[in-house]
């Protein structure tokens, strides 16, 4: 097997290390609470872990092995072995449109990046690695703030998502500097490179994690699928030695693969967009539905049942002059009785006698009063 079919095969399976851990990811960020450490105790987020691991250690063994104008844009395959994946294993419904825009962005990436060649393998220059590293990390941090003023989670998503592909690509290249200077007799000199890829990867599978939140699967997926590659692509062009093939129709072509890979991006971003307000409205009809039979039993069981004011669901009766002694008696109606009714008196209550001078039963003075009231 030559070189550059070792390069393709190890950028393929990384691809597919890539797509699993992505979904991995984006599982995690839609079951797990808004919390910073919250991924950490979830198993599946330290598989989403290993798998970009395992994808990023097989794409610098290809890098090694193969030019990056060819190793790169196999990465975008990423996209189109997530997308499936995902609707077998999670069940991810993807649409006809998110098809159609990852194909366009995949499509118009490849080919973007297939005009690009490479006359010489060289590096960076010192100067021109410190000046990379500072322009990213610049670059990172102003994406990242500006998602943290965005109050739709869409936009907020493929800023995240642009910063994680930028990390990514700028990792790639270095990960190419490191593999043209290295040399077993001197590789404490590739120290520093190897620190810098360590913290550009870590930052980039921290915010593609965060891009996936409220999102989906399929914009911050695509958006970092593809500025990962173009950022690689634009620092390998000015500082690397690579270039767009057959001159200017060459260049022309790429502007148009460009176009056509937006078009992709903008078309997945609005099919989210679209997709998260309708299951938004979806739970709220859902969430309606459920409350209007609770509210229909409620008015059905009318102002005399419990929990309506209703004292337990019948009719208050007044306490009489009496208290709530033993000889409590009722109060007389207030108004007129309706035709037909007939009055309600108190029962007398007997007295048992209590001696020879008392022999025959009385009825007690609050009776006496009450039938000298309706007389």
């Amino acid at each position: 097997m030559t070189s550059l079919a070792l390069s393709v095969l190890l950028a393929l399976v990384s691809a597919v290390c890539y797509a699993a851990g992505a979904i991995l990811q984006e599982h995690v960020a839609a079951t797990t609470p808004r919390l910073a450490a919250a991924p950490l105790r979830r198993g599946s987020w330290w598989a989403a872990v290993t798998l970009n691991g395992a994808g990023a250690v097989l794409h610098v063994i290809a890098l090694a092995y193969g030019p990056l104008s060819v190793v790169q844009p196999l990465g975008a395959l990423t996209i189109v072995f997530a997308l499936p994946m995902a609707a077998i294993f999670v069940r991810r419904r993807v649409g006809g449109s998110g098809w159609r825009g990852a194909l366009l962005a995949t499509a118009g990436l490849a080919g973007l990046l297939s005009l690009t060649g490479t006359s010489r393998a060289q590096s960076l220059a010192e100067q021109e690695g410190v000046w990379l590293i500072v322009i990213t990390v610049s670059a990172i941090a102003v994406l990242a703030g500006a998602a943290r003023l965005m109050r739709s989670p869409v936009i907020r998503s493929v800023l995240l998502a642009a910063a994680a592909g930028t990390a990514f690509g700028v990792s790639s290249v270095v990960t190419k500097n490191v593999a043209v200077e290295w040399t077993w007799d001197a590789w404490e000199d590739a120290l520093p490179g190897l620190v810098t890829i360590g913290l550009l990867a870590s930052g980039g599978v921290l915010l593609s994690q965060a891009s996936y939140r409220g999102a989906g699967l399929a914009s911050p997926l695509a958006t970092a699928t593809v500025v990962n590659p173009v950022v690689a692509t634009a620092v390998g062009i000015a500082a690397l030695g690579e270039n767009f093939r057959h001159g200017t129709p060459g260049t022309l072509l790429a502007l148009v693969a460009a176009l056509v890979a937006s078009t992709g991006l903008v078309m997945l971003t609005v099919h989210n967009a679209e997709t998260e307000a309708e299951a938004e409205a979806e739970t709220a009809t859902e969430a309606a539905a459920g409350e209007a039979p609770v509210a229909q039993a409620a008015a059905a069981e009318g102002p005399g049942a419990p929990g309506h004011g209703g004292g337990g669901g019948g009719p208050e009766v007044p306490e009489g002059p009496g208290g709530s002694g033993p000889h409590a008696v009722p109060d007389a109606p207030a108004g007129p009785a309706e035709p037909g009714t007939p009055l309600l008196l108190p029962q007398p209550i007997p007295r048992q006698p209590t001696g020879e001078n008392d022999p025959a039963p009385r009825l007690p003075e609050c009776g006496e009063a009450v039938l000298q009231h309706h007389a």
